[in-house]
């Protein structure tokens, strides 16, 4: 996100159409990503997930949607409270906005820029739900969300994006989500998982995905959502920054497929469709806090150095023992952070800001700056998100039964199949079905004179 402008009365910013319309649009292309990522995570599940997988990021939607009117705005970016929190009343319930009125030195409406950030707000919950698939709770999900967002997201937010949020104030750069969405969700995940623990046969039955296609399509929506989530991080279209951050988001993520692909060739000997999916989203996360302060060719890098780092850390959860369902550890978390340092080392400091990283002549202090918040915000979610993890577990329990594990997640929690197999042609006729004869052949048709 830019940082805050301030504007004397005589040159105040006047209501942009174009503006107003191009975030709009922004705003669509991030709400899209959340199904998009349901089919993503959907398709790398076990058939009978695939209807839960689906649900735990459509859910996020209908929840996270109600509590940023009710008062998630106004914690994320209300008047600041001592660094750490937003608050201002007349945001509660979004009812005391005027139309036209402008989001503080911009020439976008408060009512753009608020739906602009819900559409974030519901995306990053929706990230945790990957690495907990086929044994949670329903209900205990949609109740972790309602926690997660209350006490993690929207104060996360605030201090990255917030006027007046400490690491905003300190300088650090995250243009669209590394820290506040992406290894905010990591770290969630990775606290959530060590508190409900391995699915059955974790390491001992096939757990291969069910749909590559689904896989792929998810990908294909994640990607080409990702460019209003970026671009529009910018809040107008005016100065071209914009049009940089469009560009480093298709040349990271580009890089970042072939240096997956190139990892997973020399490793296991095959270029997989998962892995060019799974190296795409590694990509889009990696630029995501870094594309408005690089140059395409530190865009190139980054997604070359994203896609073989995250390809490796897929594979940590088995060394150490952790059940990520579908790495969203490996690719979101450490995505996040490689994209967050990684700010350190290429800012030119000719596009976003003037902030320069080392290979720039910046020396060591911006980088400084990007680790101070890339621990500050993975510790703080690590820590409060298993630690709701662990009350809901005790109280309302996280995880279903292992009998309605094993049976499938999609009939006990929601009581339908992703597929109905019951009524597919195909395969050999019943001995029981079939003529005991051979129909008798048709007589032939005489011949009519003309």
């Amino acid at each position: 996100m830019p940082p805050g402008i301030t504007t004397l009365a005589a040159d105040a910013p006047e209501l942009s159409a174009a503006n107003t319309g191009f975030m709009l649009i922004c705003s669509a292309l991030v709400m899209l990503m959340t199904p998009g990522l349901a089919f993503f995570y959907g398709g790398m599940v076990r058939v009978k997930s695939t209807l839960n997988m689906l649900m735990m990021s459509f859910i996020s939607l209908g929840i996270v949607t109600v509590l940023w009117v009710l008062y998630g705005f106004s914690l994320a970016f209300g008047t600041d409270v001592g660094s750490v929190i937003g608050w201002s009343s007349d945001y509660v319930g979004l009812g005391d906005i005027g139309v036209t009125e402008l989001w503080d030195g911009y020439t976008i409406p408060v009512y753009v820029f608020a739906v602009f950030q819900l559409m974030f707000a519901v995306l990053t919950p929706a990230l945790i739900s990957g690495a907990l698939a086929d044994r949670v709770k329903f209900t205990a999900w949609a109740v972790f969300i309602v926690l997660w967002v209350t006490v993690v997201y929207f104060p996360v937010a605030h201090w990255v994006w917030g006027a007046g949020g400490w690491l905003f104030e300190m300088g650090v750069i995250d243009f669209a989500g590394g820290t506040a969405v992406h290894i905010n969700a990591g770290a969630a995940a990775l606290g959530v998982i060590l508190v409900i623990g391995k699915r059955v046969g974790f390491k001992k039955d096939p757990m291969r995905p069910h749909s590559l296609p689904l896989v792929m399509l998810g990908a294909a929506l994640l990607w080409f959502g990702w460019f209003g989530f970026n671009a529009g991080s910018w809040l107008g279209n005016d100065d071209g920054v914009g049009a940089v951050m469009f560009l480093n988001t298709q040349v990271a993520t580009a890089a970042a497929v072939l240096g997956w692909l190139a990892y997973e060739k020399l490793r296991h000997g095959s270029f997989t469709t998962l892995g060019a999916a799974s190296g795409a989203v590694a990509g889009l996360v990696a630029i995501t806090p870094a594309g408005g302060s690089v140059s395409p060719l530190g865009a190139i890098a980054i997604g070359v150095i994203a896609g073989v780092l995250c390809a490796m850390a897929v594979g940590l959860k088995y060394r150490f023992g952790y059940d990520d369902s579908l790495d969203v550890v490996g690719v979101h978390l450490v995505g996040g952070i490689i994209g967050s340092i990684l700010v350190g080392f290429f800012a030119t400091g000719g596009v976003q800001s003037d902030a320069k990283g080392l290979f720039y002549g910046g020396g060591l202090e911006q980088l400084g700056k990007q680790a101070i918040g890339v621990v500050a915000v993975l510790a703080y979610s690590l820590v409060v998100s298993a630690l709701i993890a662990l009350l809901l577990d005790r109280t309302i329990g996280m995880r279903v039964s292992e009998d309605d594990e094993i049976s499938g997640i999609d009939q006990v929690e929601h009581a339908e199949t992703a597929y109905d197999f019951s009524g597919a042609g195909g395969g050999t006729v019943s001995r029981t079905t079939a003529p005991a004869t051979a129909p008798t052949a048709a007589p032939k048709a005489k011949k009519v004179d003309a």
